[in-house]
């Protein structure tokens, strides 16, 4: 199934796509991150949206 590119924002709730802009842009707003932030903690930790917060939570908070 491909990308609906008219629908804007996080359409996948499990997993971080930091190679789509509109979905970087909302992550970043949802953990209160720069876009550099959030494409480190997913280089360190892979995509899922859970390992990517608690790992945000624990270097960050």
């Amino acid at each position: 199934m491909s990308d609906d590119l008219t629908k804007r924002g996080i359409q996948d709730k499990v997993r971080i796509n930091v190679n789509e802009p509109w979905e970087v842009e909302q992550w970043c707003k949802k953990f209160k991150v720069t876009p550099a932030r959030l494409r480190g903690a997913v280089k360190a930790v892979g995509v899922s949206v859970k390992k990517v917060e608690a790992y945000l939570k624990e270097r960050w908070s």
